[in-house]
This record gives C-alpha cells, sequence and structure tokens, in this order.
C-alpha cells in the first residue's frame, strides 16, 4: 500500500480511530491492532511475502529468548549465527542469488570457460531489507546483553512489522522501538499536530518534487545518448533531487503517521544537501541506515582505532557494503566506492568530524568556505549519484561521458522544458523552506515560532493544493526496490 494513494487515505483513518477507541481496553489490544493492520499494510502488495515476515519474527522472537535462558558462551555464539545466518540468506537469496550467478558467469566466461547456469525468476519482497536488520538487531543486541529479551510474541511480532517504516524505513533499533510497545500510550493533541505537518511536508517532497523530478530524470537517463552535456547535468540534478525527496519524503511521513499513534521513531534526514564535507552528508542521510552499519559492522571491525590502514580498510568496507546493501549491481558498489574515495582525504587529514553543528549556526546565511563546501559537496553526491541510478556500469559511464563535453555550456534542451522550469522553481521552495528550518527534525517543526498564523495556514494551504494537483501520477517509492 502506497503512502501516495486513495487505499491509504482510507486505511489510515480507520486504523487511527479504532487504534484510540481500543486504548479504553488494554494495551495488548491496541498492539494486536497494529499487527493486523501491518499485515495488511504490507500484504496489499502481495500476500504470499507474509511468510517471509512471520518466519524471520517467530526466528528471532525465539532466539531471543533462548539467548535469555542460555549463559555458556559457545551455545549462545551458534544461536546468534543461526540468526544470523538464516536472516541474511534469506535475504541474499531473493536479492542477490541472480546477481551471484551472472557475475560468477562471467568471470568464468572471461577466462575462456563456458556455463550456461539456471537463473531464478525471483520477486524481490518490499522492503526486505528494512526488517532483516531490523530484526538482525534486535537478537545482536540481546546477545550482547544490551538488550533484554523479549517475551510478548503480538508487541515483538508488532514492532516487526509496524506499518509506517516498514517497507522503507527508518531502520529502528529494537532498544528504541521495541520498549514504546509495552509502555501505555496517551494522545497527544500536540504531537498527532505536528505528526501531521511532517506527513504533508513529506507528501509534498514525495508527490510535488520528486514524482516531477522522476519524469525528467527518466527521460534524460533513458535516451541519454540524444542529449547534449548540459541536458545531461540537469538529468543527474534531476535525478539528486528525485531520490532526496522520495527517501527523505517517505521518512517523513513515516515518523509523522507514527506520532499519530504515540510513536517516536528516529530522524533519517537530517537536511544532507546542506552538508560542507562527504563526511557530515553521510552523518545526514538516511541516518538509521549509517549508524547500524557503523554499531554492527564498523566497530565490530576495530572503527577508527589502530593504523591509518585499518581506517581506510574499515571505511571502504562499510561504503562498499552499503552500495551492496542497496541492491544487486555493480553500480552500487562502485557508488559506494566513489563515497569511499570521496571520504579518503577527510580521514587522512583527520577532519571526517569538523563539521557537527548546523550550517550557518545563528546566522541567516552561510559564509563563502560554508558555501563553497556545500557546492563541492553537492556536485560530488550528483556526481555519485549517476552510478546509483544508471542500468550499469556502461550506461553510467557513457552518461559521465557526455556530461564532459563541449556541449556543456549550451543551453539544456527536452520534450516539456516549461515542466522543468517549473520543476526547478519548486526545487528551489523546498530549499528555501527547508533552509529556514534546519535547526529542527523537520522543516515545518516550528512554524509556531517563525511565522504568524494567517502567513503559515496560508503555507499549508498551498503545500495540500499543490500535492492535490501533481497527486495523479502516483509513483511507487525508490527504496521499496532495496
Amino acid at each position: 500500500m502506497l503512502f501516495n494513494s486513495i487505499e491509504f487515505a482510507v486505511f489510515l483513518p480507520v486504523v487511527f480511530s479504532l487504534y484510540w477507541i481500543l486504548q479504553r481496553r488494554s494495551l495488548s489490544a491496541q498492539n494486536l491492532l497494529i499487527l493486523i493492520a501491518s499485515y495488511v499494510f504490507y500484504g496489499w502488495w502481495d500476500w504470499r511475502f507474509l511468510a517471509i515476515i512471520v518466519f524471520s519474527t517467530v526466528l528471532d522472537f525465539t532466539i531471543g529468548k533462548l539467548l535469555g535462558k542460555t549463559q555458556k558462551e559457545s551455545s549462545r555464539k551458534l544461536l546468534l549465527f543461526a540468526s544470523i545466518g538464516v536472516n541474511l540468506g534469506i535475504l541474499v537469496f531473493f536479492k542477490y542469488y541472480n546477481f551471484f550467478i551472472d557475475s560468477f558467469t562471467e568471470a568464468f566466461t572471461f577466462f575462456g570457460g563456458s556455463l550456461e547456469p539456471s537463473r531464478l525468476n525471483i520477486i524481490l519482497p518490499v522492503g526486505i531489507s528494512f526488517y532483516t536488520f531490523q530484526t538482525l538487531s534486535y537478537t545482536v543486541d540481546v546477545y550482547k546483553r544490551k538488550l533484554e529479551p523479549h517475551h510478548d510474541f503480538v508487541s515483538f511480532a508488532a514492532f516487526v512489522s509496524f506499518f509506517p517504516q516498514l517497507v522503507a524505513g527508518p531502520i529502528e533499533r529494537a532498544s528504541n522501538l521495541l520498549p514504546q510497545f509495552t509502555i501505555k500510550r496517551k494522545f497527544s493533541y500536540s504531537s498527532s499536530v505536528d505528526g501531521l505537518r511532517q506527513v504533508l511536508w513529506g507528501l509534498f517532497k514525495k508527490v510535488v518534487i520528486a514524482d516531477n523530478c522522476a519524469e525528467f530524470a527518466n527521460l534524460i537517463f533513458d535516451n541519454h545518448e540524444a542529449y547534449g552535456a548540459s541536458t545531461l547535468v540537469l538529468g543527474a540534478f534531476f535525478f539528486t533531487f528525485q531520490i532526496y525527496g522520495d527517501f527523505s519524503g517517505y521518512s517523513d511521513i513515516a515518523i509523522g503517521v507514527s506520532r499519530l499513534f504515540g510513536f517516536n521513531l528516529m530522524q533519517n534526514f537530517a537536511y544532507p544537501y546542506f552538508s560542507r564535507d562527504i563526511a557530515e552528508f553521510w552523518r545526514r542521510w538516511h541516518i538509521s541506515l549509517s549508524t547500524w552499519f557503523r554499531d554492527y559492522l564498523y566497530i565490530p571491525l576495530g572503527g577508527s582505532k589502530g593504523s591509518m590502514w585499518f581506517k581506510i580498510r574499515n571505511v571502504f568496507i562499510i561504503f562498499l557494503v552499503s552500495g551492496f546493501w542497496h541492491g544487486a549491481n555493480w553500480t552500487f558498489i562502485v557508488w559506494g566506492g566513489l563515497n569511499a574515495l570521496f571520504f579518503l582525504p577527510l580521514l587522512l587529514a583527520n577532519r571526517n568530524r569538523v563539521h557537527t553543528n548546523v550550517v550557518a549556526e545563528g546566522r541567516t546565511l552561510p559564509s563563502i568556505r560554508e558555501f563553497l563546501g556545500m557546492l563541492t559537496t553537492f556536485c560530488l553526491t550528483v556526481l555519485a549519484w549517476v552510478f546509483f541510478r544508471a542500468e550499469s556500469l556502461n550506461h553510467a559511464f557513457s552518461y559521465l561521458s557526455g556530461i564532459f563535453d563541449a556541449t556543456i555550456l549550451e543551453k539544456p534542451h527536452f520534450k516539456n522544458m516549461l515542466g522543468a522550469y517549473i520543476t526547478i522553481v519548486l526545487i528551489g521552495f523546498l530549499i528555501i523552506i527547508e533552509w529556514i528550518g534546519r535547526r529542527h527534525l523537520f522543516a515545518l517543526a516550528n512554524l509556531n515560532n517563525q511565522l504568524s498564523r494567517p502567513t503559515r495556514y496560508a503555507l499549508y494551504y498551498i503545500l495540500t493544493i499543490a500535492i492535490i494537483w501533481f497527486m495523479d501520477k502516483e509513483q511507487e517509492f525508490i527504496y521499496f526496490q532495496f
């Protein structure tokens, strides 16, 4: 079920109403309703994939309880490896089986062999990477004794399948979200209104920004041979805001909807395109995934301890694994490798933790140095996104070779330039609103203190009208494929 669909517009008020009516009965009834609603929400795509979620839930719930009863270290490690092996095994099969088969075949053929293995027509379950990492975090934390085993299956299953963030995050830690299912939740008018503001802003980013950018990004990337360099640059620019509007928009909607039900999810995006270097960008982009890899891979590998060689090794492992997590294509691995290379000079100069504050703190505009840092970081990010968007490495290199051409100085030209200009204006509006709200958890969070009541409501009406105007496209979210 899509957030930007009529079905969800009916689904949400019904579940919301039933949920708060059940508050008078018991917490267990509310959790059971969330579980049922989450399975309906997910099963709307294909009910058969519910079996994988249920299996993963039962597996990690059982292993968690066994870890709580087992003190012998060898047995505890065996249980941990069983959880990691089974969960990652399912993920690898559905997401990477054909990739490994194709890569092995190409390598075998390269050395003069002949091999024709069977490929499987595998459908990737929506959101499998997200809920797999979420359940794994629970098992690892219980193994490390950072978290007590959970004993209520319904609330645990509701945690795993919580519908607002089930298919595209944020990837919640059990230590943050799971305890919220065990305490009585009270309706908060102010929190719900703030949640609706975040939903409104998320829908604007998805429907108005991302879906409009997608129209032009797809046109240019799919026919890149027919366009000059300036048009290709514009295509990469459109994709840069498509993926940001799409993914951060989903996160805003997920967090806002969760607040309607009395839950607080972690911030997943913190205005990443205002970053002054690549290290800051990765502290602000897909925060739930970046911190997951930091805590469950980077730190166990040794983190920033040891020699510079080990630091470099760990950084490249993190970025390459992050790229591979996104999809079974060499383009994602190269994308991860590029970001590691961009990060490397900061690591060598020990400047990867310089920009930890908000840009232009206490000022309306950034300094020249901050602006140049943001511009440089943005350009490097746009360059890397070309690999992320490309269908293959050949496609990416062909696209980039087209950019470095004398036609870079020509005026961009393709079908529906008027629509492209309107989309650029809308992107400018997005940037202004986010710049004003960059000190807060989301752009509209502090409007009560920043704008007068008439101005505030005028902005709400403008955003709502724009969403309704562009709603007819109803495109899926990009990160559903991951």
